[in-house]
């Protein structure tokens, strides 16, 4: 795992939730990327939000499933191999658009994924 943070930016948000929602995702980088995969967290500022890109050089998601990864118990049909029940990602949405934030995907099957988080630099 590589990081590169901005020591001076600031963002709001409650930390045993927000880590419970970072767990996830570093978690599912984990899981879909192969022993010699590479994960890579990016922190920057974002308009009025702090974003946090964590890319990784797994699996991928098919285009056609990465609307319904946020839906409560989905499972994409190619991670039937690996242990869940479809929570992880629509509680780490939930969670951060409780606190004013949100989360997007961007993936390329056989490439990797990245998902960026974008926590309120204010609080809201």
């Amino acid at each position: 795992i590589y990081t590169n943070c901005d020591s001076k930016l600031t963002a709001f948000f409650d930390m045993k939730w927000t880590s419970e929602a970072i767990y996830n995702i570093l978690d599912n980088a984990v899981k879909y990327s192969n022993a010699n995969g590479t994960i890579n967290i990016k922190v920057t500022p974002y308009e009025f939000f702090v974003r946090i890109d964590i890319t990784d050089t797994g699996m991928g998601i098919p285009e056609n499933e990465q609307a319904d990864i946020w839906k409560r118990f989905y499972r994409g049909r190619l991670v039937n191999t690996e242990n869940g029940v479809g929570i992880g990602l629509y509680l780490t949405k939930e969670i951060l658009t409780s606190q004013h934030g949100y989360i997007e995907v961007a993936s390329k099957l056989g490439k990797g994924s990245t998902f960026s988080v974008f926590l309120p630099q204010t609080q809201g």
